[in-house]
């Protein structure tokens, strides 16, 4: 008898220990944590995203990293459950640089490069020798030149990439152009120098600036729109199905339209179901 008692103690600890394990799981469940590069897609998220998600009970923490190239790795140590700052040209890239496996949830409200200037009022002003200031990362100096090579002003190598793109593989068409290279966040402010800048969205969002008083937007392809990122193992979990109906949420689109600085942004297509 006492050996039958002792065995069900043992049992009713063991069944306990269980219990306690599954309740650390839920608790783990419901905690995510987002990371961010410098710019507008931390404040959507804040603003719109982050109410619905901690209605919802979740406990969320926010990394902002001081540069965008530390997001990934952040995601491939596991410091970071979710990202919100990539394209999926750019994730696809990085997948096979740094040997992860991440994939898209959804697209976000996302901000098209555009061209401005303070030295000109026209883009007709461009002759050989303009300068136009460009972004030094691979993806977004693609993106840049695109638009250049839009305007008949360059011409791009056939076979060029774009998480390894090279600006010498960009050539004068109409004109000449002296490209100035400088780090995306300091375009804007670098405008009093240079003929014209091909500045990314999210920075023209955090300014006094409105991308629809640009020169020239970006007709931006899909592949260059702004995504939700997580590792493709958790594309499954509960959270990951939350946080993509968060951005796919009537509450979320609400938010953005109701906010002059986001007129020009590229709005997701299952927007359209709500």
């Amino acid at each position: 008898m006492k050996k039958y008692l002792i065995g069900l103690l043992g049992m009713s600890i063991i069944a306990l220990g269980a219990c306690g394990a599954s309740g650390e799981q839920a608790d783990d469940d419901k905690k995510i944590v987002f990371g961010f590069g410098v710019g507008t897609y931390e404040e959507q998220f804040r603003q719109g995203v982050l109410p619905i998600l901690e209605d919802q009970g979740y406990e969320v923490e926010i990394k902002t990293l001081g540069h965008n190239n530390q997001v990934n790795p952040a995601m491939a140590d596991g410091s970071i459950d979710v990202s919100v700052f990539q394209s999926i040209a750019y994730m696809e890239g990085v997948n096979d640089e740094l040997n992860i496996d991440m994939t898209s949830i959804a697209f976000v409200p996302s901000a098209p490069q555009s061209i401005h200037s303070e030295i000109h009022t026209s883009l007709d002003e461009v002759t050989d020798g303009t300068t136009v200031a460009l972004p030094d990362d691979p993806v977004n100096q693609e993106r840049a030149v695109r638009i250049l090579e839009e305007l008949g002003w360059v011409t791009v190598d056939q076979d060029a990439g774009t998480i390894d793109f090279d600006i010498h593989q960009v050539h004068p068409a109409a004109y000449d152009i002296d490209f100035k290279i400088l780090d995306p966040a300091q375009i804007l402010v670098s405008l009093p120098d240079v003929d014209y800048g091909v500045v990314n969205g999210n920075y023209i969002a955090d300014s006094d600036k409105k991308l629809t008083d640009s020169l020239k937007i970006e007709n931006t392809p899909e592949e260059h729109r702004i995504i939700v990122s997580i590792l493709k193992e958790n594309e499954n979990q509960q959270w990951a199905k939350d946080v993509k109906a968060a951005y796919e949420s009537q509450e979320f689109e609400e938010y953005i339209v109701s906010q002059e600085k986001y007129d020009g942004f590229i709005l997701p297509e299952a927007w359209k179901n709500n």
